[in-house]
């Protein structure tokens, strides 16, 4: 890529519209995701009575239901991220490269 390009899309106004949203959308999402994580893993280190109640009459524990959750919700938070950024980035990428080239 030549320097005069490179240039043109480092001062776009929408390329930096683009790279702060879609900077600020994945420090959002990773900050939930740890939250969540992180907040299995000290349930499970300082709540050990809670994750070790059963459900029911089985033997299935909270433990089980919550770490399905954990897994559940990696999904679901990614497919949000993959829909937005085709909704929202790839359009507005779309733009700068007509405005730039």
């Amino acid at each position: 890529m030549n320097d005069d390009l490179v240039e043109r899309l480092k001062t776009n106004p929408r390329y930096q519209q683009l790279v702060h949203k879609r900077s600020r959308l994945g420090w959002i999402l990773t900050l939930v995701m740890l939250v969540v994580y992180y907040g299995y893993v000290l349930l499970i280190a300082f709540d050990k009575d809670l994750m070790a109640t059963k459900v029911g009459d089985g033997v299935t524990t909270w433990g089980m239901p919550i770490g399905l959750f954990v897994i559940v919700f990696t999904v679901v938070i990614t497919g949000l991220y993959v829909r937005h950024a085709n909704n929202t980035y790839d359009e507005l990428t779309e733009q700068i490269k007509r405005e730039v080239a």
